[in-house]
């Protein structure tokens, strides 16, 4: 790579001359910078970067309100295996001056990584694959299959392994399990003959299934950057190598130490090919959840073609398409009922076990199974654009995620592999001096090189974000950004908006008293003239109306803030509330107005008629509670959580709704800038859950947002996590299974840390001067493989949680 690296990035806040000289001032400012051009009209700003990195000048971008428009390239990377590999790309990848953002994940074996426009994700996947790593670009479709299952050639590899390994192992150890048997067999068979056997058995097992250690581990040796694979390679070769010498060349090993350790080598090797075969098995189930989704969308759909049935492949259709929808079938494809109705089970898109009821107008969602109608659809989305699609997206892009608690694991990894290494010379040559011999120096060395386990460490956290990640998908909890599941954890305030989050978002008559006139021509006369008004208010009227044959209404005329007047059927009404009553000369009917009173406390909405100059009628509308509102705040103060309401509604109604349904702190009547405010008035731990577009900048502001999945596509986009129904129960759901997935991550480190911690002394022999254990490289084998398949495993819970 030169000196120097030319960037062409676009800036889509330029707007004017003015923009683009704030642009230029920050990036002057930055050290490194040079050959700036900053163009207003094309809103793109080339420049050099000589020491400079792509990360500060977005940073000082940032700082100066102008961000750039930067690139997002996935790549999948094969050979893999520790998380000093994973960190060697990602520090391949951050040292480039053109990438911003790096994130290698070692359970998906994918990296996602943000970079300049003028980078190709084709030099990005070559860079990686020139350190040893074949990359190359993901593919684009959300629905393509996840990486293949390495698991059944690990089992291949592991069972040919054991069976070559057997005898081996049989012929050194049998005397340990068998009295008499050794003698026997030595006395049956030359020791020479049985080393040489040993010594083809074990050559086959090394060049055989081992061979993988060796072509990955030992060109990784070449380039002075160790890892996993260098270890066992070092470890099993050494053993094998030293036995050969003994068994070929006696002459060249003292005498003492002439003993062959053709099992060592070949056990180690079979067990460590079990625990990556179990490993792989358990990284696959931890997948399972991305495969479930992938596999909901069906390969074939009825559509109507010239009004004849035709049974085509989903990807031969296009928007617009109708398609038939069979009792018990899958959807094809998002769309909007056009004819039939019934029941749709979307339990695994959005957690909820009930059916949700379908009718014309409504919307269906590939994926879902049809309930026991016939259904006809009309397409509105396919490819990527469904929400199935998305919903892939948002999981895989959450388990790549790199968490923050990451960056310890990275810390230590980056030496591990040398400090390891390190250790195996320092244990040789003090066994040398002070030990027995040779042979046992040499197989104390052995034995640190295998104990070491860098793969606990690197899928540690990986592992659980993708178990996790996946189980909220069930839960139907999605998690945008992976750093959403560490922050959520430490939550201590609820904050939610009212209306269409804790409320149903839908007004609806609650009450009518009349006065003088019939309930039905109260209703009647009001929804006639509330025919003609957009209100919210009015939609409530005329839905309880629903069915009634409404007269024409005349002279409507609407006062903002107050309501409207209209004649029907000859008679002027007045319809609004008590300020408009007061406005038009109408004295208010004392009965009605004490009823309008007691509803208003109860965080109703009152709106009067009156007919002809008298008050007749007095209707209550309110948006109810959701019936899940209640059992979420009281599930959220069992965790021991805060919980607040932000409404921009009037604060008796918000008060009243609060109440009800238990809420700690209550805000009303405020603007989407006052509940900005509140969110940063609520510090560290704060969540906001919203689905309006007025809830874009809190969801946005607060340490965690949480968007209603039903709720606007801005909302939804502004959030760190998403509620695929609009239960808020699943703001529990998500604190749970986020705390769940921490526990799970601290356990997994604790485990890989104190693994090498206490194991790799007791392989050096510490223990030994003090009539202590020294753990052998076979026994050494067993605990490495068996250690990454512990953190898998434990991950694996995650599976039930919340």
């Amino acid at each position: 790579m030169t000196s120097a690296t030319e960037l062409d990035l676009t800036i889509p806040g330029i707007s004017c001359a003015s923009c683009a000289g704030r642009v230029t001032r920050a990036l002057t400012a930055l050290p490194g910078v040079s050959d700036l051009n900053v163009n207003p009209v094309t809103k793109r700003a080339h420049l050099r970067l000589d020491g400079a990195t792509l990360p500060q000048v977005q940073d000082a971008l940032e700082q100066a309100g102008y961000p750039a428009q930067l690139t997002t390239t996935r790549l999948t990377i094969d050979g893999m295996s520790c998380a000093s590999c994973s960190g060697r790309i990602t520090r391949a990848l951050t040292v480039r001056p053109d990438v911003a953002q790096a994130q290698v994940n070692l359970a998906t074996h994918r990296a996602e990584v943000t970079h300049a426009p003028g980078l190709s994700p084709e030099a990005l996947a070559q860079a990686i694959t020139h350190l040893g790593y074949p990359a190359k670009v993901a593919v684009p479709d959300c629905l393509a299959a996840p990486p293949p299952d390495q698991a059944p050639d690990l089992r291949r590899a592991f069972l040919t392994a054991l069976a070559l390994t057997l005898p081996v192992f049989l012929v050194e150890m049998g005397g340990h399990a068998i009295p008499g048997f050794h003698h026997w067999l030595h006395g049956l068979v030359p020791t020479q003959a049985l080393w040489l056997a040993q010594m083809v058995l074990t050559l086959a097992v090394l060049a055989g299934p081992g061979r993988r250690f060796f072509t990955a581990g030992i060109p990784a040796l070449r380039r002075g950057a160790p890892e996993m694979n260098s270890l066992v390679a070092l470890g099993a070769g050494t053993a094998f190598l030293f036995s050969t010498v003994v068994t070929l060349a006696p002459g060249l090993v003292p005498a003492s130490s002439r003993q062959v350790w053709f099992e060592a080598a070949a056990v180690i090797m079979t067990l460590i090919l079990m625990g990556r075969w179990l490993e792989a098995r358990a990284k696959g189930q931890a997948g399972a959840a991305i495969r479930a989704l992938i596999a909901l969308a069906p390969d074939t759909a009825t559509a109507l073609r010239d009004g004849r049935p035709v049974k085509l492949p989903v990807a031969d259709l296009r928007d617009g398409d109708l398609l038939l929808l069979a009792p018990g079938e899958r959807v094809a494809l998002d769309g909007v009922v056009t004819d039939g109705s019934g029941p749709v089970d979307e339990s695994m898109l959005t957690g909820e076990p009930v059916p949700a009821s379908k009718a014309p107008g409504d919307k269906v969602t590939g994926g879902t199974v049809n309930g026991s109608a016939a259904l006809t659809y009309r397409v509105t989305a396919t490819g990527s654009d469904t929400v199935l699609s998305r919903i892939v997206a948002l999981v895989e892009q959450a388990q790549a995620a790199r968490l923050p608690v990451q960056a310890l694991v990275d810390r230590v990894t980056l030496i591990f592999v040398p400090v390891v290494m390190a250790l195996a010379a320092l244990t040789f040559v003090l066994w040398l001096i002070w030990g027995p011999g040779l042979a046992h120096a040499v197989v104390a060395s052995v034995s640190v090189l295998i104990i070491a386990c860098p793969c606990a460490m690197g899928l540690a956290v990986p592992v659980s974000i993708m178990v996790g990640s996946g189980r909220g998908a069930q839960l139907g909890v999605l998690f945008r950004r992976g750093d959403a599941l560490q922050k959520l954890a430490g939550a201590r305030v609820v904050a939610f908006d009212k209306t269409g989050t804790l409320t149903q978002g839908r007004p609806r008559v609650t009450a009518i008293w009349t006065d003088g006139i019939g309930r039905d021509d109260a209703l009647r006369f009001t929804a006639a003239a509330e025919a003609r008004s957009e209100h919210p208010l009015a939609a409530a009227i005329l839905a309880e109306a629903e069915g009634m044959d409404l007269p024409a209404a005349r002279s409507v005329t609407a006062t903002a803030g107050r309501g409207l007047t209209a004649s029907v059927e000859g008679q002027d009404l007045l319809i609004g509330n008590r300020a408009a009553l007061e406005a038009g000369g109408v004295p208010p009917a004392p009965a009605l107005l004490a009823q309008a009173d007691d509803a208003a406390r109860q965080g109703a909405t009152p709106v009067h008629l009156a007919v002809d100059g008298r008050h007749v009628a007095t209707f209550a509308l309110a948006d109810p509670e959701r019936p899940e509102a209640a059992p979420t705040v009281a599930d959220l103060h069992r965790l021991g959580l805060e919980t607040a309401m932000l409404s921009g509604d009037l604060l008796a109604t918000t008060q009243a709704v609060g109440a009800r349904i238990g809420i700690d702190r209550i805000k009303a009547g405020l603007t989407s800038e006052d509940k900005l405010t509140a969110i940063h008035g609520m510090g560290k731990g704060s969540v906001f859950v919203g689905d309006g577009i007025n809830d874009a900048p809190a969801l946005a502001a607060a340490e965690t947002g949480i968007a209603i999945g039903t709720g606007t596509d801005i909302a939804i986009e502004s959030a760190d996590a998403v509620l695929m129904s609009g239960n808020p129960q699943g703001v529990v759901r998500a604190i749970r299974l986020s705390r769940a997935v921490m526990r799970n991550i601290r356990q997994n480190l604790f485990w890989a840390f104190a693994y090498n911690a206490a194991l790799i002394p007791v392989a050096m022999g510490v223990l030994v001067p003090f009539g202590g254990p020294q753990l052998s490289p076979m026994l050494g084998a067993a605990a490495m493989a068996l250690s990454s398949v512990f953190v898998v495993g434990n991950a694996l819970r995650l599976r039930s949680a919340a």
